[in-house]
């Protein structure tokens, strides 16, 4: 009997120690960086429409033969505000191509929001209901992929793109996938084609 009041008064500490390592090795893993299934694998087959003023949608063709960037954004998510000045300062610079994928925007609210805050997508596709969005694994916006020439994901980056980001993580990638050779390259080079 004494046992069992022993045991009702530890078992309260051993929740709370129990809680505390499940936050501690939380606190040590980096939501930045969460791993996505779709690293290294092509891009999902998309063809979306053309937001609000704008001829051209955006399809998973468009990604093809380059190396570029994918955005998620909308005109209601407010990190998303945040990362639009170094996009604006990517796109200027020409280094990678940048398209857009509005995301559960409010019809005209996107092209609203790029008047006002400056436009540098290539391209930017209407993902209304979201769609697109969930098969890129999208976890909130903004989220951006790096696309190789052969339209395979290499890098997923949640939350805004800052300075930083750019500066560390993506321009060193976009140089390096941009100067990997595809396997057309090889066999036009007198390489063999890898599988």
């Amino acid at each position: 009997m004494m046992f069992n009041k022993r045991l009702i008064y530890l078992a309260p500490l051993g929740l709370f120690l129990a809680a505390l390592v499940y936050f501690a090795v939380g606190l040590r893993l980096k939501p930045d960086e969460l791993p996505s299934v779709l690293i290294d694998r092509p891009a999902p087959e998309f063809d979306l429409p053309p937001i609000a003023g704008r001829e051209k949608g955006l399809s998973t063709e468009n990604l093809r033969g380059q190396v570029s960037l994918i955005n998620v954004f909308g005109s209601w998510c407010g990190a998303c505000r945040v990362e639009h000045p170094i996009l604006m300062m990517i796109a200027q610079s020409g280094a990678v191509p940048i398209y857009g994928v509005d995301w559960k925007d409010k019809p005209g609210a996107g092209a609203a929001w790029l008047e006002r805050h400056g436009d540098p997508y290539a391209r930017v596709g209407d993902d209304a209901v979201g769609r697109v969005a969930i098969d890129l694994g999208v976890t909130g916006a903004p989220e951006t992929y790096v696309v190789d020439r052969e339209g395979r994901i290499r890098e997923k980056i949640i939350g805004p793109v800052t300075g930083e980001v750019w500066r560390r993580k993506l321009k060193p990638l976009i140089e390096k996938l941009q100067n990997e050779k595809t396997p057309v390259d090889r066999v036009a080079g007198g390489d063999e084609p890898t599988r």
